[in-house]
């Protein structure tokens, strides 16, 4: 009898109720940043990356480009692996957000250079953090492509137009376009990233608690 009491008092965390938590923390660190700061700082849910084949579940654009990937206790780790070269391509940061079960799973199996948050239910029935490792700036290598991947067709040609770099794509596919912005930003990632973060931030439609449609090719 004691040990079914004792499990009815351990409540699994979920998707649903890590992401509404997770949220409310950072837009309070983006409060922060934004008042200290006086520059504009965004969040993003279900982000998609390589042209929607993969989605991160929240990402944060205030100078850098963090991404905040949810695995709860009810959720499992094995897609996660087959996207992490992906976000790792685009991101500046990123952060594993875990419920206890996946803890030691996560990690010993993602990259070190990724920050892990793990979220537990307290005894007052709240989603609680607990910082178990700091992301880092990553430490594998962009890739330019990817990044051109984040902007929309039309705001891919705008900053080709901006480089005179436009003749004979305009009409184009949206992959060879991309791969013109990764051309002409190769030696410049730092750029590349800054038009991205722009592009990114402009787009209104994107603000919004629900998975998005699309990624707007």
């Amino acid at each position: 009898m004691e040990t079914q009491n004792f499990n009815k008092k351990i409540v699994s965390t979920n998707d649903h109720i890590i992401r509404i938590e997770l949220r409310r923390r950072i837009e309070k660190e983006l409060d922060e940043y934004r008042t200290q700061t006086g520059k504009q700082a965004d969040i993003f849910e279900e982000l998609g990356v390589s042209h929607g084949r993969a989605r991160i579940d929240m990402a944060v654009i205030n100078g850098v480009m963090h991404g905040y990937e949810i695995k709860s206790d009810k959720d499992t780790l094995s897609r996660l692996f087959d996207q992490i070269h992906e976000y790792n391509e685009v991101f500046d940061k990123i952060t594993l957000v875990v419920g206890q079960r996946h803890l030691l799973d996560a990690i010993h199996r993602i990259p070190e250079w990724w920050g892990i948050d793990l979220a537990k239910i307290d005894s007052g029935q709240q989603v609680v953090f607990f910082t178990i490792r700091e992301a880092r700036q990553n430490e594998d290598a962009q890739v330019p492509v990817s990044l051109a991947r984040m902007l929309w067709r039309t705001q891919a040609l705008s900053i080709l137009e901006e480089r005179n770099a436009a003749d004979g794509i305009r009409s184009k596919s949206r992959s060879v376009i991309h791969e013109k912005i990764a051309e002409v930003f190769k030696d410049d990632l730092d750029a590349l990233k800054g038009h991205v973060m722009t592009a990114l931030s402009s787009r209104e439609s994107q603000r919004v608690v629900s998975p998005l449609a699309s990624n707007g090719g």
